[in-house]
C-alpha cells in the first residue's frame, strides 16, 4: 500500500495524470482521437523517437550530453541503405547489426573525445554532429535512398496483436513498437538490476565523488554513450523502415525532439536522476500532443512551439528540483 501512495505523489503519477487530461481534453474536442486504433498508430509512429530517447537517457543520467545521435543513426542508415540497394541479396541479419553498430563505434568515440580532451560534452557533439552532417552532404550529393529488398518493405507491416476496423482494415500492436519496448524494458533493467546502473546514476550525481570511490569514469561513459550509439542506430533502422526511405538530412531536428521528452520525463539535465517509465511516457506526451495538433489542424509551426514550451517548462521543473535537493544537502 505504501508503494502505491508513494507512486501517486511522485513525478510518475505527474505524468499519468497530464496523460489522462491531455486525452480528455482532445476527446473532447474531437472524439475520433480516442480509439485503439489512433493510439496504436500513435505508438508505432514514435518508436523511433522512443528508442532515441531511452538511449539519451542514459548518457543523461551519467551527467553526459550527446547531440549528434541523430547524424550518427543517418550514418549507420545509409550505410545499410546503401549495402541493401548495391547487394540485394545480403542476409538480413546483416543489415540489422550495421547501423547499431556503427552507431556504438561513433558514439564510443564521442565519450572517448569527451574524456581525454576534458571537453564539453556539448561541444563535441556539436562539432561530431557537424562533421557527420557534412561528409554525408559531400558523399551523397543529397541523394535519397528507396527500392529496397521486398523483406525490409513488409517486416514493418507485421502485426503482434491484430484486428480490424469498421471498414475492414487491420490495425494492431506493430512490431515496431514492440522493438521500442523491448528496448525500454532492457534499459530499466541495466538501470535498476546492475552495478552499471547504479555506477551510472552514481556519476552523475556526483562526478568527482564517483571517481574517488574508483568507479572508471572513461568505462561508464563509453558504456553509456555506447548505449546511445546502439539506440540510435536502432532508431534510425526503424525509422528507415517506417519511411522506406534514407535522406542524409532526414533526422535533423529530432535531437530537440528527443531532449524535450527525456527532460518531461523526469530526467534531470545535471545528470544522477531519470528512470525510463518517466522517459517512456514523455515520449507517449510528445506524440499524443503532436498527434493531436494534426487532428485538430494546428499549422505545423505551432507543433515546434509547443515543444520549446514544454522543454523550458521542464527545465524550469527540474531546476526547481535540483536546488531543492541540493538545499536539503546542505542542511
Amino acid at each position: 500500500m505504501s508503494k502505491a501512495k508513494s507512486f501517486l505523489t511522485s513525478s510518475n503519477a505527474f505524468l499519468v495524470y497530464l496523460l489522462v487530461v491531455m486525452i480528455a481534453v482532445v476527446t473532447a474536442i474531437n472524439p475520433n482521437f480516442l480509439s485503439a486504433e489512433n493510439f496504436l498508430t500513435i505508438l508505432r509512429s514514435s518508436a523511433y523517437s522512443g528508442i532515441f530517447a531511452i538511449g539519451f537517457l542514459f548518457v543523461l543520467i551519467c551527467g553526459g550530453l550527446d547531440v549528434s545521435f541523430a547524424a550518427v543513426a543517418t550514418v549507420g542508415q545509409y550505410i545499410a541503405g546503401t549495402v541493401m540497394i548495391r547487394a540485394p541479396e545480403t542476409p538480413w541479419i546483416f543489415v540489422v547489426i550495421i547501423p547499431p553498430l556503427t552507431g556504438v563505434i561513433l558514439a564510443s568515440l564521442n565519450a572517448y573525445m569527451i574524456q581525454k580532451l576534458n571537453a564539453p560534452p556539448l561541444i563535441i557533439t556539436i562539432a561530431v554532429q557537424n562533421i557527420l552532417f557534412g561528409i554525408l552532404q559531400f558523399i551523397t550529393d543529397g541523394r535519397w535512398l528507396s527500392n529496397f529488398p521486398k523483406w525490409f518493405n513488409e517486416f514493418p507491416l507485421k502485426l503482434v496483436i491484430s484486428a480490424e476496423n469498421r471498414n475492414g482494415v487491420l490495425y494492431g500492436l506493430s512490431v515496431l513498437t514492440v522493438i521500442w519496448f523491448a528496448v525500454a524494458i532492457l534499459g530499466d533493467f541495466i538501470l535498476k538490476k546492475t552495478v552499471h546502473g547504479r555506477r551510472l546514476y552514481a556519476m552523475g550525481g556526483n562526478m568527482e565523488a564517483a571517481r574517488r570511490a574508483g568507479i572508471d569514469i572513461l568505462k561508464y561513459q563509453v558504456f553509456a554513450y555506447g548505449f546511445l550509439g546502439f539506440c540510435s542506430g536502432l532508431a534510425g533502422l526503424v525509422h528507415t523502415m517506417v519511411t522506406q526511405t534514407v535522406a542524409p538530412n532526414t533526422l535533423i531536428g529530432n535531437e530537440f525532439y528527443t531532449i524535450a521528452a527525456v527532460v518531461l520525463g523526469g530526467a534531470s539535465i545535471f545528470g544522477g536522476s531519470g528512470s525510463v517509465f518517466g522517459t517512456v511516457m514523455g515520449v507517449v506526451i510528445m506524440a499524443v500532443l503532436s498527434n493531436a495538433l494534426t487532428i485538430m489542424r494546428v499549422p505545423a509551426y505551432w507543433h515546434q512551439v509547443f515543444t520549446g514550451a514544454i522543454l523550458i517548462a521542464s527545465m524550469a521543473a527540474t531546476t526547481r528540483s535540483e536546488e531543492r535537493r541540493v538545499g536539503k544537502e546542505c542542511r
